[in-house]
């Protein structure tokens, strides 16, 4: 069983740069993906899988496991490294993402690949089946938290609110929504296309115990997530993470447009070196 790294931050730190770079490797073998969003979530990710939730890496499905629910399917390549740091897949597996077959496609699904709880990319159903599996859960009287990874463009989507208010009414005390506001979308600038904000006021106005923190701050998370479990009303909690799209490669992180970054063949390396360095590898 997964044994939370409290205290141990900067593990924390060597786990996301672990994520970031184990995704820049799975884009160097398709020439292409989602790097952008896999290295600003890095960090949440880190935290959620190695200080925050339970499971056993060899049992995925085991029933007393915290789930995590990945709403955004194409961020499915960050979510694959944390799996692999996990040891929940094999690190040979990097080798054929997004091939014909193979149990990393580019969207995540969850028939295909372990640790995938639901498949994502409808932008708008995540939470809903997070409020559904949380009142599965209360029935069952688990213990067990559910992390939904939602973004601040598929706040657009009425049924993210529509699931918002059920939560609340439900008081399902064992859902944690993820925010990830990087402010990038398909179409451009997402508080230019539809704007959310202010988020985390509108998450509270709908009855959730909501945080506001620097999303690419392993403290600032790591405070975030102990809040979120231990608090003690009956309500959802919200953690609305502010992050930088490339976060950790400076040449990405300058990109304009960035939602599904282009990166050339000679770049990956690049990429991987300016990671290793800013880390002091």
């Amino acid at each position: 069983m997964h044994e939370p790294l409290i205290g141990h931050n900067q593990s924390l730190s060597e786990r996301a740069y672990s994520i970031r770079r184990t995704a820049l490797q799975m884009g160097k073998v398709q020439g292409q993906g989602y790097i952008a969003q896999a290295l600003d979530v890095a960090d949440i990710l880190a935290v959620a899988y190695f200080h925050a939730m339970t499971y056993r890496p060899a049992e995925p499905e085991w029933e007393g496991r915290d789930r995590f629910y990945l709403s955004i399917g194409h961020y499915a390549i960050a979510l694959y490294a944390a799996l692999i740091e996990a040891g929940i897949i094999s690190r040979e597996a990097l080798e054929d993402y997004g091939g014909d077959d193979s149990p990393l496609p580019m969207s995540g699904m969850a028939a295909y690949t372990p640790g995938m709880e639901i498949s994502g990319g409808s932008l708008g159903l995540g939470l809903t089946i997070a409020v559904g599996a949380g009142l599965g859960l209360k029935r069952k009287s688990s213990k067990s938290f559910i992390y939904n990874l939602l973004s601040d463009g598929e706040l657009g989507e009425g049924a993210t609110w529509e699931a918002a208010m059920s939560a609340a009414h439900w008081k399902l005390d064992n859902l944690i929504a993820l925010v990830d506001v990087n402010n990038q979308q398909a179409d451009g600038p997402s508080r230019s296309v539809l704007s959310s904000e202010p988020v985390d006021a509108k998450f509270r106005a709908f009855g959730w115990y909501t945080q506001r923190v620097n999303g690419n701050d392993v403290d600032a998370l790591v405070a975030a997530f102990d809040a979120a479990r231990k608090h003690d009303g009956k309500a959802p909690r919200a953690i609305i993470c502010d992050t930088l799209m490339g976060k950790g490669v400076p040449f990405l992180e300058a990109r304009e447009k960035n939602h599904f970054i282009r990166v050339e063949s000679d770049e990956w390396d690049k990429a991987i070196a300016m990671l290793d360095a800013e880390f002091g590898k």
